[in-house]
């Protein structure tokens, strides 16, 4: 066998390669294929990135074609920082860099690094996910952003930077289900809205926790008049259960909305 090369069969029957390196006494397992010059060839790359230090995150992809960049970015944050890593992770002073694609990381910071050391992140319709227990979940709800969240209207970038989910980066606007700002003669004023055949508005309220409550309401109302869909209630932590009662009795849902559910 070529060195850094195991043999190795499929349950069935069929022969494939493994490749895998050993440095600073930890075996590291680089991938496999069908050809043993391939998994040789991986090899050499790991080797290179290893111990050639004039080898960088700007330039390291061209210095592979058989190993993966992921494992590339494993290997360079390993020789870098003495630390293995399974996910394509970089460590940075502060925060780190995680790598779904050549050259587009993201920056987390580093009180993220344990759980994204162990959950891949993919790219999907625009969206990014983990698996997690058997699910996919979108990682901007780890940061309080909806899923439905449009950027400038329910959140930001401080930076202006949209890989950048450095906790101090990103701003909420709207924290709720359903409610969305509006400026009118310098006053902000708090929309809950109710999404049947479009968008089809509660009322307007003077805060973004009164907002939230009436929207409850209004989904509360759909309800009885038979409105049968799966609507994600809030959930109101800034007021204790009584507070939460007076205000839900206190708040008018506007007469066009209900109007409007009563026709449904």
């Amino acid at each position: 066998m070529l060195t850094g090369v195991y043999k190795t069969t499929k349950k069935d029957g069929t022969i494939y390669y493994r490749a895998g390196i050993n440095f600073k006494n930890k075996h590291i397992s680089l991938g496999s294929s069908p050809s043993q010059l391939t998994a040789a060839e991986m090899y050499r790359e790991a080797k290179n990135l290893l111990t050639d230090f004039s080898i960088t995150l700007t330039d390291y992809f061209s210095h592979i074609h058989a190993l993966s960049f992921e494992k590339a970015i494993c290997l360079l944050n390993y020789r870098d920082h003495g630390i293995y890593i399974k996910t394509p992770i970089y460590l940075q002073t502060g925060f780190f860099l995680y790598y779904i694609e050549p050259g587009s990381p993201l920056k987390f910071d580093n009180d993220d690094l344990f759980y994204y050391s162990s959950h891949k992140i993919i790219r999907r319709n625009g969206h990014l996910f983990v698996n997690d227990y058997g699910m996919q979940y979108n990682i901007a709800n780890r940061y309080g952003i909806k899923n439905y969240g449009v950027e400038g209207r329910d959140f930001r970038f401080a930076n202006g930077d949209s890989s950048d989910f450095r906790y101090s980066n990103i701003i909420i606007i709207n924290k709720y289900h359903g409610i969305t700002q509006e400026v009118h003669n310098n006053k902000t004023w708090y929309v809950a809205k109710l999404h049947l055949n479009g968008d089809v508005i509660i009322g307007k309220y003077s805060s973004e926790v009164k907002a939230a409550v009436a929207y409850n309401k209004g989904v509360d109302f759909a309800r009885d008049q038979g409105i049968e869909k799966n609507y994600i209630e809030n959930f109101v932590s800034e007021l204790s259960p009584k507070e939460y009662a007076d205000l839900y009795t206190r708040l008018p849902l506007s007469n066009k909305f209900k109007e409007y559910i009563l026709k449904k």
